[in-house]
C-alpha cells in the first residue's frame, strides 16, 4: 500500500479562504452553473476549487447518521451529523441551488443559440483542469495509469452515446434517471446533465425547474437522495482506502469526457472537422484554459502560504 493510500477519511482543514461562507457559495454558484450544463461536471468544479474531499466526507457522515437514525440510533446518528463538515456543505449548497435556478433560465438559450463557442469555452475548462486530480495522485504507479486508460475510453465512449428525443417521463423514470444523474455530481469528469441528455430529459428537467414543478422537482430529489445514499459511501471508502487510484480513475474519465465538448459536433454527437471560423473558437479555448490555470496557480499559491505558516503556529502554541 503506497503512502498516499493511507491517510485519514477526514481531509485536511483548509484555509480561511476555503471555509468561509461567502467564498463557499461562490464555490456552490460555480457547481450549480457546471451541473447545468451538458458535458461540465460539478465535481470536476469542486476538485479545481478545492471542496471536492471537504464535500464527500461530509456527506458520507450525513448518509451515515441517516442510516443510524433508521434503526434507532439516535446517540450515534449525532454524532456522525457533528462531524459532517457544515461550513463548507451548507454555504456550497445554497450557492447551488441559486446557481441552479439562474443558469437554468439563462444558459439554456446561449447554448442552443451558440453551441460551438459554449462547446469551446467549456472544452478550455475541462482540459485545463484535468491537471487538478492528475497532481493530487502524487507519483503514478502502473495501475493508475492502466486505471486512469480504461476510464478515459469508457467515458470516451459513453459520451459518444446518440442522444435520445425529449419525452414526457413518468415519475418513476424520473427518479430512477436522477438516482444515475445525482453520481456524476460526485464523480469528476461525468456531467450529470450529459446523462440527463443522453437519457432525453435534459430539456424536460430544464423546464420543470423553470416552471416550478413541484411534483417532477420532488420525483428528482427523491431520486437524487437515493443516489446518493447508495454511492457516496462508496467514494468516501475508496476515498479513503486507495486515494491515488480513485483520483486515477478520476482523470481518466475527464479526459474521455473531453469528447462531448469538441466544438464541432452534428446532432448525432459525431465528431466534425474544424470549420472556416475555428481559429476564434480555439480562442475561446485557449482562453478558458488560461483562465483555470490561473485559478489552479492561486490555489497552489494559497495552500504553500498556508503549509509554510502551519509550523510557525504550532511553535507559538508550543510556547
Amino acid at each position: 500500500m503506497r503512502a498516499e493510500d493511507s491517510g485519514s477519511s477526514t481531509p485536511p482543514v483548509p484555509t480561511d479562504r476555503l471555509t468561509a461562507a461567502p467564498g463557499n457559495v461562490l464555490r456552490g454558484m460555480a457547481m450549480g452553473v457546471a451541473e447545468v450544463v451538458p458535458g461540465v461536471s460539478g465535481g470536476t468544479v469542486a476538485l479545481v476549487l478545492g471542496v471536492y474531499e471537504r464535500l464527500i466526507d461530509g456527506a458520507g457522515h450525513v448518509v451515515t447518521a441517516l442510516r443510524l437514525a433508521v434503526t434507532g440510533r439516535w446517540a450515534a446518528a449525532r454524532a456522525e451529523l457533528r462531524r459532517a463538515h457544515w461550513t463548507t456543505i451548507v454555504p456550497v449548497l445554497a450557492g447551488m441551488v441559486v446557481a441552479v435556478l439562474i443558469a437554468a433560465r439563462l444558459l439554456e438559450p446561449v447554448i442552443e443559440d451558440h453551441p460551438v463557442g459554449a462547446r469551446a469555452v467549456f472544452l478550455g475548462l475541462v482540459l485545463v483542469s484535468i491537471v487538478v486530480p492528475a497532481r493530487m495522485v502524487g507519483r503514478w504507479a502502473k495501475q493508475d495509469v492502466a486505471t486512469a486508460v480504461l476510464a478515459a475510453v469508457a467515458a470516451f465512449l459513453l459520451t459518444g452515446l446518440p442522444p435520445a428525443g425529449d419525452v414526457d417521463p413518468p415519475l418513476l423514470v424520473v427518479v430512477l434517471a436522477a438516482a444515475v444523474a445525482i453520481c456524476a455530481l460526485v464523480l469528476p469528469g461525468v456531467s450529470g446533465s450529459f446523462l440527463l441528455l443522453t437519457l432525453g430529459l435534459y430539456q424536460p428537467t430544464l423546464t420543470a425547474v423553470n416552471d416550478r414543478d413541484l411534483g417532477y422537482l420532488g420525483a428528482f430529489a427523491l431520486g437524487a437522495a437515493l443516489g446518493l445514499g447508495l454511492f457516496v459511501k462508496a467514494l468516501q471508502v475508496a476515498l479513503r482506502r486507495h486515494h491515488a487510484l480513485t483520483l486515477a480513475l478520476m482523470t481518466g474519465l475527464m479526459a474521455g469526457s473531453l469528447r462531448a465538448l469538441w466544438p464541432w459536433q452534428d446532432e448525432d454527437r459525431s465528431l466534425l472537422a474544424p470549420d472556416g471560423g475555428a481559429l476564434p473558437v480555439f480562442a475561446l479555448v485557449v482562453g478558458a484554459g488560461l483562465a483555470v490555470a490561473v485559478v489552479i496557480a492561486v490555489q497552489a499559491h494559497l495552500e504553500r502560504r498556508a503549509a509554510a505558516a502551519a509550523p510557525a503556529a504550532q511553535d507559538r502554541l508550543g510556547r
